[in-house]
């Protein structure tokens, strides 16, 4: 998705800064991955080349400096993260769109909102992921295939092996790396800015359980003509469309909290649950991002298409907040009635069929 270009200063009582200076360790998601392919650029002139990647914090430069190797897999797990929360918002009023400076998603993550919770908590999970996968196929110096211990419930004449996702380091690596931004901060306990880095710490962690919470056991059968005389298993990541889901689902019913003196999250409304670990949590209410607004962070809903016959949240009339919508009859050229020919093409028609497109004023 193409970024959209917001200039604006921050206001509020969480905007202290203008957000152009907000940057995010996001922003390797956003960045080419090829200057880490290449080990003799990591110094560029006399300076490291991680002291010159906008939006990492102090700590995270450091960690940078440490293990050059991973930020390949931090920077690819970022860009996933990205991907996944544009694709679970795609009919959504806020539609996760991304701006052209190391902030990424401009000042709406500035805002302590059930959306900040989700970003941070699927990026989060990306990394996990990430360098879980990179530990497996031998990417990283520092971690291998998976140690995990072998289930209980594991088959006793079935093997535990193969090269498991390296899903413990991933997480280790990705806590360390992602909440060293908010740690490293010294706030005054029970001001704004602690709270808010109390709640980006939990939803972060919320984002790597859910990666571990989708874990799953993979076996394979060994032997002549699949007889399956023996048997290997070992641990498996998720598809990462599984955590956007699940975390998406945590979005939907993400816990208002304050934050105590002592650093602790308290339900705004005592009426219901004390939030998990596993769960989001979010301290200030959403903006409706029905118009545009460039100090919020908002591109607006005028111009997005939506489907007429839909309740849902695609639907004309929430997506459009009441304004109405625009009705346009187009032709489209599409490939059909395709045939393979042998050997070897496939040959197809261009058909042309009218569309009618509803698009929000």
């Amino acid at each position: 998705m193409e970024g959209t270009r917001l200039f604006a200063a921050c206001v509020g009582l969480m905007l202290s800064c203008t957000y152009a200076n907000y940057g995010s360790w996001m922003n390797l998601g956003m960045q080419g991955l090829d200057v880490w392919r290449n080990p003799q650029i990591y110094v560029v002139g006399t300076s490291p080349l991680c002291g010159r990647i906008p939006g990492l914090s102090p700590g995270q430069r450091k960690l940078c400096q440490l293990r050059q190797d991973h930020m390949s897999s931090v920077g690819r797990g970022a860009r996933a993260g990205i991907a996944e929360c544009q694709h679970q918002f795609r009919h959504s009023r806020w539609n996760c769109s991304t701006v052209d400076d190391s902030s990424v998603f401009g000042p709406v993550l500035q805002i302590p909102s059930r959306e900040a919770a989700f970003a941070h908590s699927i990026a989060a999970a990306g990394v996990v992921m990430s360098v879980a996968r990179s530990c497996r196929d031998g990417q990283l110096a520092s971690c291998g295939c998976s140690q995990a211990a072998r289930p209980d419930h594991l088959d006793d004449e079935w093997v535990w092996g193969g090269c498991g996702d390296n899903i413990h380091y991933g997480y280790r690596f990705a806590k360390g790396f992602v909440d060293v931004r908010e740690k490293e901060k010294k706030h005054k306990r029970g001001s704004v800015k602690f709270a808010r880095s109390r709640m980006n710490i939990h939803n972060n962690e919320a984002g790597r359980r859910s990666v571990i919470a989708l874990t799953k056991l993979n076996c394979k059968c060994h032997g002549v003509s699949g007889s399956c005389s023996a048997v290997t298993c070992w641990q498996r990541l998720p598809a990462f469309r599984e955590v956007g889901d699940l975390l998406k689902d945590k979005y939907d019913g993400a816990t208002e909290v304050t934050v105590t003196r002592r650093g602790r999250l308290r339900v705004t409304d005592r009426r219901y649950r004390r939030p998990t670990p596993e769960d989001l949590v979010y301290i200030q209410e959403s903006p409706d991002y029905c118009r545009k607004n460039s100090t919020l962070g908002s591109s607006g809903t005028t111009g997005r298409t939506c489907d007429r016959t839909s309740q849902g949240t695609d639907g004309c009339g929430l997506l459009c907040c009441g304004r109405g919508y625009n009705t346009q009859h187009v032709t489209v050229a599409e490939r059909c009635s395709c045939k393979f020919i042998w050997c070897c093409k496939v040959q197809c028609k261009t058909c042309r069929r009218e569309r009618t497109i509803h698009t929000c004023k």
